[in-house]
């Protein structure tokens, strides 16, 4: 579990194919957090486990599915990458729930200042509520508006966001993952396969 407060951006270092997926490796220089061997990290979102001991570089191995589902397969050597350490019990939860389980890819339509449109997946409109709240590449934001018709969202950014997370360089087109508010995917779940039909 994460609240998509980014602790930090880190750098890949290396992004090794392997049979049935990718071995990723990432530096983060000033993050004062030592992982161990399966701890949990977000990695833009992705809920991510540490395979091997911490060296300086945090390694991970991201299967097929995960990369069918999230943008990590087109990450190269040099791409920056918002990281979050999991939850420990009695932690602030300064943003809100994140479970790190991407639901779909999505892109950035336009940018004028610190207003942004991005264009999820068809599937995942009906979980987009007004003044709701969204995860993208990691990133706890509220949707500031949300047009079902025209099947786009708009975020606001606020300076300490682009400061502290990548989300600074996006430009019309850049993909980003997107973690639906898990509150919003009960409710939608529960009224499609059972609402009125009684406990």
């Amino acid at each position: 579990m994460f609240t998509g407060l980014v602790q930090t951006v880190g750098v890949v270092a290396e992004a090794e194919a392997r049979t049935g997926g990718l071995r990723l490796s990432v530096r983060a220089s000033g993050w004062d957090y030592r992982p161990g061997l399966g701890d949990s990290i977000s990695v833009n979102g992705c809920c991510l486990t540490l395979a091997a001991g911490f060296d300086g570089l945090m390694r991970f191995d991201v299967v097929a599915e995960t990369l069918s589902k999230t943008t990590l397969g087109g990450l190269r050597v040099d791409s920056r990458v918002n990281l979050e350490r999991s939850l420990a019990v009695g932690d602030l939860l300064g943003g809100h729930q994140v479970q790190g389980h991407v639901d779909g890819v999505g892109v950035v339509e336009r940018v004028a200042d610190w207003r942004v449109w991005v264009r999820p997946p068809v599937g995942l409109m009906v979980y987009m509520v007004p003044r709701g709240s969204i995860c993208i590449d990691g990133v706890s934001l509220t949707l500031a508006d949300v047009d079902p018709v025209g099947g786009l969202i708009q975020v606001a950014l606020i300076p300490t966001t682009l400061e502290k997370t990548t989300l600074g360089g996006w430009v019309a087109g850049t993909k980003v993952n997107i973690e639906a508010d898990a509150m919003a995917k009960t409710i939608v779940h529960y009224l499609k396969h059972f609402g009125g039909k009684g406990a």
